[in-house]
């Protein structure tokens, strides 16, 4: 016998197959006309916001940062504006009122920032457990402060502050110290505690929201494998509100720059609390003083500031997340 030869199927030409053919792709319709312009008419009333409200008065302020007013004579005559190129930011920098003011206000977000975003996280763990008691009232508790307006929180701490009425300073003084929450080494401390009972429950509720959009099988099959209580929230939850955690930290970060009106209202117990405190009573000083440019100039070195900090934290979480 002689050994078969395994013998290679012919190839099926294409007009040989068998089975059903596929249905020839439809031809994707060309979007003409009016309806090639439809999405760009949804975004018109934003964009034309966006530009009106934030685009132009940034663009007028670099323009007005660059001119300065000049006064001829007596000051009989209208005064002139005179481009000064970068003279009122050089003036700005070596205005060591200005630059204290800034270095005042990162010291602070430096330590106010991360307290009050780890106590936020805390709180919305907490609330977040399971066995929790009371969860809708502390989460009202929580957040109230928040609700109360800013103007009345500065003006209810600053009663509190008071040296001669302060119920606080009267209970420390029983135990023997004597504080003065109205000093200059303590006003730092009393406006970041200020901010911080104001916006801890803001971002309680934020991170609290991004708690209860995880789903449930991940907590459920952690548990499976003996992670529960801290060790759940430490390798489960918190890796999954860290987008939550960057936005509150900018938005944080930005808001701590703009501060104002805590310091304001804190001059009323406080005399030593300087009028240029911060950038933003630094700025409007010079707008007092009919001096337009130079508040301008301060206006877009703080907007500096602020974006070099918040897209700065930004590209480095991202870089961090990255790298794990």
């Amino acid at each position: 016998m002689h050994p078969t030869t395994p013998t290679t199927p012919a190839p099926v030409r294409p007009h040989e197959r068998t089975g059903p053919t596929p249905p020839p792709k439809a031809a994707r319709p060309r979007t003409t006309g009016p309806r090639r312009w439809a999405p760009l008419g949804f975004l018109l009333p934003f964009g034309a916001l966006f530009l009106l409200t934030f685009v132009a008065p940034i663009c007028y302020a670099l323009h007005q940062s660059l001119f300065k007013l000049h006064r001829s004579g007596l000051g009989l005559t209208p005064p002139t504006t005179v481009f000064t190129g970068l003279s009122n930011y050089t003036e700005a920098l070596a205005d060591r009122a200005f630059t204290s003011a800034v270095l005042r206000v990162l010291l602070i977000g430096a330590v106010q920032v991360p307290l009050m975003l780890g106590l936020a996280l805390v709180l919305a763990l907490l609330l977040d457990g399971r066995r929790t008691p009371g969860k809708r009232f502390f989460r009202l508790a929580f957040f109230l402060p928040y609700a109360v307006p800013g103007v009345i929180g500065g003006l209810m701490w600053s009663f509190l502050y008071q040296p001669d009425v302060s119920p606080i300073a009267r209970a420390l003084a029983g135990i023997g110290l004597h504080v003065d929450f109205t000093s200059d080494g303590a006003l730092p401390w009393a406006v970041g505690n200020m901010l911080t009972w104001g916006w801890t429950g803001y971002n309680m509720i934020v991170i609290h929201s991004a708690l209860k959009a995880i789903p449930g099988e991940y907590a459920e099959a952690a548990e499976l494998d003996g992670c529960t209580g801290w060790r759940l929230a430490w390798h489960i939850k918190i890796p999954m509100v860290r987008p939550a955690l960057v936005m509150s930290t900018v938005f944080s970060i930005i808001g701590m720059a703009q501060l104002y009106n805590e310091p304001v209202i804190m001059r009323a117990v406080a005399p030593n609390l300087s009028g240029d405190w911060t950038p933003i009573m630094a700025a409007q000083n010079e707008v007092a003083a009919n001096n337009y440019q130079a508040a301008a100039a301060r206006s877009v070195l703080l907007a500096l500031v602020i974006f070099v900090l918040s897209f700065g934290f930004m590209r480095f979480v991202n870089k961090r997340g990255a790298a794990q």
